[in-house]
């Protein structure tokens, strides 16, 4: 079953974000949360290009994927997790916590070194947070988040179908806490208890500072609580909450190559961004 994996997980991970980005469209068509500032159409015409654009790249940088570089890696026997004896259920679910983990420390770096900042404002500079948002990344990014994610492959011996339920899960949740919803308190509260909502993710996309640090994480809601990242409420309440970048602040249809060069925009405006919420 592991040898198939390689050429089902395009077809999987597709899939499943499919079907997710679906749903939550329709929940966004039915209870939508706030209205938009930017038109729709060039908005998201421009966003889901940028999400082909890091399919291509990273299927040119790594053909085989994550989960033919896990299954390689399993083939030269690395990897803390086997060498500890670690049985293959309890080490995928070690896995895919750990990968959590990892992918909230790095959403932290890429919130607090410079240079990391630049390609991460792509995803910080959208003024309408919706399904698409969740998975408009820079390329560069994309790729380094890969490097990351095949580092702790090779270090721990993550066992490829962990890593293709992990990126299966990372997309679908991303998709989820960006949309547009409107969740009723109640649930969102319940939720709250182990997911991250559209409520709790829509206040990390704060132009204010203090709020604009908070709730990094993608999936749970744990590393949040622990680790002193947790915000509950939004300090202009849930409808006044402004959305973007202060660099940025006129609502703006942001075309494909305005997203690919923003990392390089002039230094000025580089130091504003360093100067403001992040």
């Amino acid at each position: 079953m592991s040898a198939d994996l390689p050429s089902i997980e395009v077809p999987v991970r597709l899939g499943a974000a499919f079907v997710v980005f679906a749903v939550m469209m329709v929940w966004e068509m039915a209870q939508r949360f706030r209205a938009p500032r930017v038109a729709r159409n060039p908005r998201w015409f421009a966003n889901l290009l940028l999400v082909a654009t890091d399919v291509v790249v990273v299927r040119l940088v790594l053909p085989v994927g994550l989960v033919g570089a896990a299954l390689w890696v399993e083939g030269q026997g690395w990897g803390l997790l086997p060498a500890l004896g670690v049985p293959r259920l309890l080490a995928s679910v070690i896995a895919v916590v750990v990968l959590d983990l990892a992918v909230y420390g790095q959403h932290v770096l890429f919130h607090s070194v410079q240079w990391l900042w630049r390609f991460h404002r792509v995803h910080h500079a959208d003024h309408d947070v919706d399904v698409t948002t969740g998975l408009r990344f820079h390329p560069v990014e994309i790729l380094l988040s890969l490097g990351w994610k095949l580092a702790l492959v090779a270090t721990l011996g993550i066992p490829a179908e962990a890593a293709l339920a992990f990126e299966v899960l990372l997309n679908a949740t991303s998709i989820f806490s960006h949309a547009n919803v409107t969740v009723p308190a109640g649930l969102d509260r319940a939720l709250r208890l182990v997911l991250v909502t559209p409520d709790m993710h829509r206040i990390h996309h704060s132009v204010e500072r203090v709020e604009h640090g908070s709730n990094l994480g993608f999936n749970v809601t744990w590393w949040d609580r622990i680790l002193g990242t947790y915000r509950a409420e939004a300090s202009a309440g849930r409808r006044d909450l402004r959305l973007g970048l202060p660099e940025f602040p006129e609502p703006r249809v942001q075309g494909i190559g305005w997203l690919l060069a923003l990392p390089w925009r002039r230094r000025s405006v580089v130091r504003d961004a360093a100067a403001n919420p992040r």
